[in-house]
């Protein structure tokens, strides 16, 4: 039993770590295909690395690199080693994903710079609500935001927008652009918005109840199968009076599809009633916060 929690423990993790990787080609891929060559400057270490690329064109991979490697040399004398090899693992493989995407795209994927904005704002959303999903980071300014956070009673929430906003503003000097400013705070917007809706997606969770004939037969299956837990109810049929067990479940949505064909293969006549719920708090689910 121990030996096969640990395989399942090892194949969740190599799985988690192909996510975040895929993650972090998507991020990499709209910075550099997208971002970069339509000369905007997004938030984040990648909208500073951005600014040094148009100014002495150094590679951004490089710079970002650099840059959180600073971060996170700083970090560990003001908060400790908190944040863990995922964030190490992530910041290593998007700055080279950066460098190597910037050597092979030589010319701008799209010519209009709006289109580039909210492709590119989609796609970097979209990266960074993936890496994020599977608890991945890449550093960057969160590092920084909880450093200040550390000492001031700012949130970090709060300081995040507050130094994006100042990073996107500060590229007005290279070129002296509204426009260009604008279209950073445009792909800074799309950015966020996927990055929400990607995480909320992700946290969805369902609620089923199943009338069957057979409830020992999917207890069995539900818990020591499908690693879910589950609540037996007594109940009494309207019309023909018997007593029936009803079976109420809690599951993640990604995972209803999995849990409904094991329904149907063991009990083809279940009754299920399948809906969302708004927020599951507990163990195996989302925390309380206070």
């Amino acid at each position: 039993m121990n030996k096969l929690f640990q395989t399942n423990n090892l194949k969740e993790s190599i799985n988690s770590y192909l996510i975040i990787t895929i993650g972090l080609i998507i991020g990499s891929f709209a910075w550099t295909g997208f971002i970069i060559p339509a000369g905007i400057v997004g938030s984040g270490v990648s909208g500073i690395a951005t600014m040094i690329f148009f100014v002495t064109g150094l590679k951004v991979g490089y710079s970002v690199f650099l840059i959180n490697t600073v971060l996170l040399l700083l970090s560990l004398r003001v908060l400790g080693f908190a944040f863990g090899i995922k964030t190490l693992y992530g910041i290593i493989v998007i700055s080279f994903f950066l460098w190597l995407f910037q050597s092979l795209i030589t010319e701008p994927l799209i010519t209009d710079r709006f289109m580039s904005a909210i492709i590119g704002g989609i796609m970097a959303g979209a990266g960074a609500g993936i890496i994020l999903s599977r608890g991945g980071s890449t550093g960057g300014t969160d590092i920084l935001a909880m450093m200040i956070n550390k000492y001031k009673n700012y949130s970090v929430g709060q300081l995040l927008l507050t130094i994006d906003v100042l990073i996107i503003s500060s590229s007005y000097f290279l070129e002296h652009s509204i426009e260009q400013v604008v279209y950073g705070f445009v792909t800074m917007g799309v950015s966020a918005y996927c990055v929400d809706l990607i995480i909320e997606g992700s946290k969805q969770s369902v609620q089923l109840i199943i009338f069957t004939r057979k409830p020992e037969e999917l207890r069995k299956e539900v818990i020591h199968n499908l690693n879910q837990g589950l609540t037996i109810i007594n109940g009494t049929g309207g019309y023909s009076q018997d007593d029936v067990k009803v079976l109420m479940l809690l599951a993640k949505k990604k995972e209803s599809q999995s849990i409904l064909r094991m329904v149907k293969m063991v009990d083809p006549d279940a009754f299920i009633s399948l809906g969302s719920v708004m927020g599951v708090y507990g163990q195996g689910f989302d925390n309380i916060k206070s």
